[in-house]
């Protein structure tokens, strides 16, 4: 099953029709600033999320224009899914508190355009808590859910179920609803007739048995001065030349066996980086690339990766092409494959 959320978050109060004027060019009574909204969404957002809000523009990315989504999270979940993402997934923080590009008007603005896309009334989800076993329920996720959402929830082919964030957010009602009605037009299915009441109860006592304390401590972020990046100056060149564009996982771990020398870039927001990247690596927000570019040598090979699989990473190397470079590769299926593979990897700034 996957359970849609506003960028990784699963409402537990409705959300409002009017709570914006989606013709609006500024902010004050009218809402927030829906143009500069379209133009921050479609440099941060969209590249995952579709232009239209419509999801799998990478993989696994939730439909965020969703009716029935929008008609059951409030502003400020949406809002707080923004400001500090969802750990353990590729939704990255985006506030400026936390390494991000947005200011507070930019959180306001896109959380009003994504409310802007809500097409049905609000729907008020029941906000009890289900009498419902976890150990139970962990039988009927393992047969039903897991296989999307990972073992104890934490992510798979969709959204983790276990972030503290997002457990914080959602109601047991509301984790009721989604499971039982599912969300037309996307993977989740509705499970009102293929699971009991008691079996829908169970699996949401065992989702909500996962919740742990939200930690609002910002990260140490990583520097700016990427002077440092090229690993091993004066080694021998990687073999990168004969493919178009990917290199694979084992071709980027040759390249490090052998003391290459050569850039490795994740091009994820600095958030992501600081939470674990590949060893050797450097920040380079595929959003800013244009800010680096003085430090990054012309002369040898740039390899770039994201988690999401490879969205953000092929961005960041267009920009790079683009700024005139020539010897740019991306790492086909990212960090998550690298990390499936045992390659090295650290964290912190």
């Amino acid at each position: 099953m996957v359970l849609w959320a506003a960028v990784g978050t699963l409402g537990s109060v409705s959300g409002s029709l009017a709570c914006v004027d989606s013709s609006s060019d500024g902010e004050g009574e009218s809402g927030p600033d829906l143009v500069r909204a379209k133009e921050q969404y479609g440099l941060y957002c969209a590249l995952c999320h579709g232009a239209e809000g419509q999801g799998y523009a990478a993989d696994g990315a939730n439909a965020l224009n969703h009716p029935k989504f929008l008609a059951t999270a409030s502003d400020d979940l949406i809002r707080r899914a923004i400001v500090r993402g969802r750990t353990g997934t590729p939704m990255s923080a985006w506030s400026a508190a936390w390494g991000g590009p947005l200011d507070e008007a930019g959180i306001a603005g896109l959380t009003g355009l994504i409310r802007s896309w809500e097409s049905e009334a609000p729907i008020e989800v029941d906000p009890a808590a289900v009498d419902g076993s976890a150990g139970i329920g962990q039988a009927v996720y393992a047969v039903h859910c897991e296989g999307c959402h990972g073992p104890a929830g934490a992510g798979a082919l969709y959204m983790s179920l276990a972030d503290p964030g997002f457990l914080a957010d959602a109601t047991d009602g509301y984790l009721k609803y989604a499971i039982e009605g599912g969300r037309t037009g996307t993977p989740m299915q509705a499970y009102a007739s293929s699971l009991t009441v008691q079996q829908i109860a169970d699996v949401v006592a065992l989702i909500r048995s996962w919740a742990r304390p939200i930690d609002d401590t910002a990260p140490e972020l990583p520097s700016k001065d990427i002077s440092d990046a090229l690993l091993n100056p004066g080694g021998p060149e990687p073999a990168f030349a004969d493919s178009e564009r990917f290199i694979s996982v084992e071709q980027l771990k040759l390249a490090m066996d052998t003391e290459a020398s050569f850039v490795i870039v994740d091009a994820r927001a600095p958030s992501d980086y600081v939470t674990g990247h590949i060893t050797g690596s450097v920040s380079v927000p595929f959003y800013d690339v244009a800010a680096y570019l003085d430090q990054l040598p012309t002369e040898q090979w740039i390899v770039t990766y994201c988690g999401c699989p490879h969205a953000a990473s092929e961005a960041a190397a267009d920009a790079l092409l683009g700024a005139g470079h020539t010897k740019v590769r991306v790492l086909y299926e990212g960090l998550d494959l690298w990390v499936d593979q045992g390659y090295p990897t650290e964290t912190g700034p």
